[in-house]
């Protein structure tokens, strides 16, 4: 069972009467192509939420030079958007503006009182840039939540004995041919530590893993879609994981699910920039169905839609675990 809202007007779309899969694709996928903004070469890996009966997104997208920006998107469906043209504007405390938003990997995630967007930022190299909004009119950063190199910045929905929670990956600066998954703990979003080690590279994701969207707190803990890396012959393989983490300590896992969950198997999730990618970064969810609608960069190129029932999910994460 989820602990959250209702969010009935969230996209849903029933598992097809052939599927026995636990997460299942929409008919309607990508929806955001990979040249909705002028001058885009592709829109991927990009965050999605609910606000005012509607629902805002920060998109990813790379442009023709392969510089990487993140843009604002609303829509009424979550379905069907309408992004902006021009790159997030970013502004310090002074309320000066500091530049555009450049980077890749958004997450939004609201706590208490406003909308906090973590991001893959440049600072000497890869790391964790952190802004917030009350109204995505405005966007203020912050302090980059950790020093070069680190991805996959994933915060808590709410504070755990007083302190904000992010899960991300310690990296290199390259393509990262390795990588465990680590959770910090800060009382202001600005200074990071009380560093705890969460999961392992291993199985199917024997190369690295990294968190996907905000973690959904259920009756079980947090439920957390990761997505794992496995290396072959032929390159990487970007799958979708899960486990369900405890909810007051959750650096630890009470299970892991053993297989993937998801997995990329058609033509826009194998071909594309970056081939046989599925790249979780968000999630909507209705408390009052157990819906869960997924967000997802398909092969470096594009976003796509998935769908699953939390009480299904978790049970086949327990059924499955390690």
């Amino acid at each position: 069972m989820i602990i959250g809202e209702n969010l009935p007007n969230m996209p849903w779309e029933d598992r097809p009467a052939d599927c026995q899969d636990i997460v299942w694709r929409y008919s309607g996928n990508p929806i955001i192509k990979r040249n909705q903004i002028p001058g885009a070469n592709s829109i991927f890996n990009s965050a999605v939420v609910a606000k005012d009966g509607a629902f805002v997104g920060i998109f990813r997208s790379d442009n023709t030079a392969m510089e990487q920006h993140l843009f604002l998107g609303k829509s009424q469906d979550a379905i069907n958007w309408d992004l902006e043209d021009k790159p997030i504007v970013l502004y310090g405390k002074d309320d000066q503006p500091i530049g555009e938003a450049c980077g890749y990997d958004p997450r939004v995630c609201w706590i208490e009182d406003r909308y906090y967007v973590t991001w893959c930022n440049s600072y000497h190299g890869a790391t964790i840039g952190v802004a917030y909004s009350y109204d995505f009119k405005k966007f203020y950063q912050l302090e980059n939540a950790f020093l070069p190199f680190n991805r996959n910045g994933v915060l808590f929905p709410k504070k755990i004995g007083g302190k904000f929670l992010m899960l991300s990956r310690p990296s290199d600066n390259g393509h990262t041919p390795f990588g465990d998954m680590f959770l910090s703990q800060s009382p202001d979003m600005e200074h990071w530590g009380y560093h705890r080690h969460v999961m392992q590279a291993q199985g199917w994701a024997w190369t690295k893993l990294g968190a996907g969207p905000i973690p959904i707190l259920t009756d079980e803990g947090w439920l957390l879609i990761f997505h794992g890396v496995g290396t072959t012959c032929n390159g990487m393989i970007y799958s979708m994981g899960a486990a369900i983490l405890d909810e007051n300590e959750p650096w630890n896992v009470k299970y892991r699910c053993k297989p993937y969950i998801f997995h990329p198997t058609t033509d826009y999730e194998c071909v594309g920039d970056v081939p046989n990618v599925t790249f979780p970064c968000a999630t909507l969810t209705d408390a009052a169905t157990g819906r869960i609608a997924i967000y997802y960069g398909a092969a470096d190129t594009v976003v796509a839609l998935a769908f699953t029932q939390v009480d299904e999910l978790i049970d086949y994460i327990k059924k499955n675990a390690y």
